[in-house]
Parts: C-alpha cells; sequence; structure tokens
C-alpha cells in the first residue's frame, strides 16, 4: 500500500501544508485514512506518513470513474451533446426524488446540511458551514465537497457540474453560486448558497 506525507501531498496538490493537514484530519475522523510512523535510520523521531483504509475503496473506485467516462464519450459520440443532456437530467430528476424524500419536511438552514450529509454519503466527502462575513447578509452558506467521484467524467464534460449545480437549486428553492470547481483544477468544490430573494419580502 502506498503512502505519503504532508510535503509530498503539498507538492501533489499544489496546495499549503496546512491545508493539506486540514483535510486529512477530515479523511481521518471517517476512517478513510490512517496515519503510519517510519523511522528512516536509527536517529531522530519517526516521520508521519499517511496511507487509504480498506473504507476508501467506496470513494477513490479504481475503474468506475474510467468506465463511466467511456460511456458518456460514447453517448456524445453518437447522439451528440443533447444525448449527454438527456442522460444527466433522467439523473438529475432521479436524485431530486431521492433527496426530495430526505429535505421536504426540513428548514432553509436544516436542508442545507442535510444535503451535506446525503453528499457526504455518496463519497464526495461534504459539509456546510454558515458564512460569518459582513459583505454577506444573514442566512448564507457554503457546502464544501473535497472529493469528486465523477472528476474524470466532469473534466470532459463540463454539463455534469452544471446540472449539479442545477439539482442544489431546484431542491434547496435558493440562489447557488459556484466558486471553486474540481473539474477546473480547484482542491474542492464549493457552493455558496443563499435563499430566495422573495423570502425576504
Amino acid at each position: 500500500m502506498q503512502q505519503a506525507g504532508l510535503e509530498e501531498l503539498s507538492k501533489v496538490l499544489k496546495i499549503s501544508r496546512m491545508a493539506v493537514h486540514k483535510h486529512l484530519n477530515i479523511l481521518l475522523k471517517k476512517g478513510f485514512v490512517e496515519p503510519i510512523h517510519i523511522r528512516k535510520g536509527n536517529v531522530g523521531r519517526p516521520k508521519i506518513f499517511y496511507q487509504l483504509t480498506r473504507n476508501s475503496k467506496t470513494i477513490f473506485p479504481r475503474s468506475y470513474s474510467t468506465i463511466a467516462s467511456s460511456a458518456f464519450d460514447y453517448i456524445e459520440k453518437r447522439m451528440g451533446k443533447e444525448g449527454i443532456m438527456d442522460l444527466l437530467g433522467e439523473r438529475q430528476a432521479q436524485l431530486f426524488l431521492q433527496y426530495n424524500q430526505r429535505l421536504n419536511s426540513l428548514e432553509f438552514e436544516d436542508k442545507i446540511k442535510e444535503l451535506a450529509k446525503i453528499r457526504d454519503e455518496e463519497g464526495y466527502i461534504a459539509e456546510s458551514k454558515k458564512i460569518n462575513k459582513k459583505d454577506l447578509r444573514n442566512g448564507t452558506y457554503e457546502l464544501l465537497e473535497y472529493n469528486c467521484p465523477i472528476l474524470q467524467v466532469a473534466e470532459k464534460h463540463w454539463e455534469a457540474c452544471v446540472v449539479e449545480t442545477e439539482l442544489f437549486k431546484k431542491i434547496l428553492d435558493g440562489e447557488i453560486e459556484t466558486s471553486h470547481t474540481a473539474a477546473k483544477g480547484d482542491a474542492i468544490c464549493r457552493f455558496i448558497i443563499k435563499p430566495n430573494k422573495q423570502e425576504f419580502l
């Protein structure tokens, strides 16, 4: 099993050691990675490295993303972008029904928390936070996703990200702004969520 330390992960991911440490803490709490201590030589303290656990197989599949990407390529070749949008639209409708069963009766803030929980269960390693900044009105939140199980598909077919954002708008009945996207090279996917304006009228 392959291991990596903070320095190596920082260079590969092109983010600070502190940012890597934050992401690792989330993965540690969820049981997706584990620390190991390796001593090089007989002098000095052992260095801490990290490796994936068996539980991580559910969120880091080895071949599913390749198969899905090939399927999308085939559909686009045969049916064009319309075929891709039809497929994604059908998937969005299915997810809306599933999500709505758990979110329908909740208040706005609780909907966001439950959505983050659902996405976390699906392997996105998600969390939600209320944003407390002076330039943003009360009732503004962010949904953070530290892993993208469909990254290989989204990198080639941007429509997957667009449909995902539309799903969030429908299920939360709110305004969604995507500030960070893993498919475009960001370390995370970040959605800024606000209630619809009419709720304040």
